[in-house]
């Protein structure tokens, strides 16, 4: 038993539905994934680790050991099928950011620099895992924030222990396994939102604070849901209602230019951006494999249109690694960390969020009815073998060939398929903004002179 299986039973408050859920690791809704995450702690490759620590710890001095950190990344997406995006490296890599540039924000946050040094190495030195919350619950989105401030997280009191809170913050994804938690403001606030300005580092089991899951995707069946058995990563609300926030764990406080400069900052954003192009790259990888396989064993791969579609997936991943590797070779050694080029990272996570819904779509049209003409169950095989030749493809018996396709179906067609989709549409915020946002940062002075100076 690793120690982060022993320390679910922290006393952290986890809800599911009605029930308070006192052990993660035995619930139907929770044990598929709390098996997957110990199998991963429990890996036994060196590639995981540099200088002794796992690699989202490390503060990268050049393009090589930024390489290491990719790789290290690619390990753990490969044995979850890219299912699980939230397995701490993203997080920790944030954690990682603000410890390495701690001298700078320490210019504008003042006595960040002994703060961030205590969370970094306690979280280094037990791999604790973690997790990120900052958007606020969906309420009368038409209206400002101050109008509904009153389901927003933010300060109530202050006492010499702490802060004390009241609110609401999502969308955690993996809260109910991990250690701690990053809590802040996806967006600026204005100084009427002083009280919502706050940034936290706290552990899973601060007292008080509730984890409210949403409806499990899992399954017991392994066999016949073999992605929903196993990563399912649960997304959650975390609740505060009067929790006290002891000051070793408050970061920024009602300070909304400090909190948003910590947002934004430049060493964490580059570091964790880097880890989720990491895993687009992979999991796009696995998507088109699969749906590769689906048209062999269909035997359509001949066709012209069929070749067209698996050309796009393919096409997908070789331009997310070209900006992977653009974006590490193009990269710079700023305060001694070598950053990997964030145009190039946002020009990836900004294709990715159409990528990866068009990838699916390609794999229900090249399946088409394919996926609902199997059979429930895989066991029909051994009750009637004689059934196989039924269900084969073009290589695959009966048997295989419908394994395959129940590992397509849970990926495009359950629940948990449909949470992906959701989930790489939006993961990064709004496409719209972000979309805006890359407008607005992109260089298009030093474009038009170019050509001006080219042409006219």
């Amino acid at each position: 038993m690793t120690a982060w299986l022993e320390r679910l039973n922290d006393g952290r408050n986890v809800w599911y539905g009605t029930e308070k859920v006192e052990h993660l690791a035995s619930h139907h809704a929770f044990k598929g994934t709390v098996a997957t995450i110990e199998k991963l702690l429990t890996l036994s490759n060196e590639a995981l680790y540099i200088e002794g620590r796992h690699a989202s710890f490390h503060i990268p001095k050049n393009i090589e050991q930024l390489q290491k950190k990719q790789h290290a990344y690619e390990i753990w997406v490969d044995e979850t099928f890219g299912m699980m995006s939230r397995l701490s490296e993203y997080s920790r890599e944030i954690e990682t950011g603000w410890y390495a540039n701690r001298r700078q924000i320490a210019t504008y946050i003042p006595h960040f620099e002994e703060k961030i040094i205590r969370r970094y190495n306690d979280s280094k030195e037990h791999e604790l895992l973690s997790t990120a919350a900052a958007q606020d619950l969906q309420r009368k989105r038409s209206q400002s924030a101050v109008e509904v401030a009153s389901g927003q997280l933010r300060i109530v009191k202050k006492t010499e222990e702490g802060v004390i809170v009241r609110g609401a913050k999502t969308i955690a994804t993996a809260a109910p396994y991990v250690d701690e938690y990053i809590i802040s403001s996806f967006h600026p606030r204005s100084a009427e939102q002083k009280s919502l300005a706050n940034i936290f580092l706290i552990p899973a089991n601060l007292a008080g604070l509730q984890i409210i899951s949403r409806a499990s995707f899992a399954s017991d069946d392994k066999v016949n849901q073999p992605l929903s058995a196993r990563f399912d990563e649960m997304d959650a609300v975390l609740l505060f209602e009067d929790v006290l926030i002891p000051w070793e764990y408050v970061l920024v406080h009602e300070d909304p230019e400090a909190a948003w400069k910590l947002q934004q900052d430049p060493v964490a954003g580059a570091l964790s951006q880097h880890q989720t192009v990491v895993r687009l790259v992979r999991k796009l990888t696995a998507v088109a494999a699969l749906a590769n396989r689906l048209a062999s064993e269909a035997d359509i791969t001949s066709f012209l249109h069929v070749q067209n579609e698996l050309a796009t997936l393919f096409s997908q991943i070789e331009v997310i690694k070209a900006l992977l590797q653009t974006a590490q070779q193009t990269g710079q050694l700023i305060n001694g960390v070598y950053l990997p080029n964030k145009q190039y990272l946002a020009t990836a996570r900004n294709l990715g969020t159409t990528y990866y819904p068009k990838a699916i779509e390609i794999i229900q049209k090249l399946s088409a009815s394919g996926l609902l003409q199997t059979p429930a169950t895989l066991e029909l095989f051994d009750v009637h073998p004689e059934w196989h030749s039924y269900f084969e493809g073009a290589s695959l018996n009966g048997y295989d060939r419908t394994l395959l396709n129940k590992v397509a179906w849970d990926l495009v067609g359950s629940q948990l398929g449909a949470r992906h989709e959701l989930y790489e549409r939006f993961y990064s915020g709004d496409p719209v903004r972000t979309y805006a946002n890359y407008y607005k940062q992109h260089t298009k002075k030093e474009a038009w002179q170019q050509f001006a100076t080219s042409i006219l």
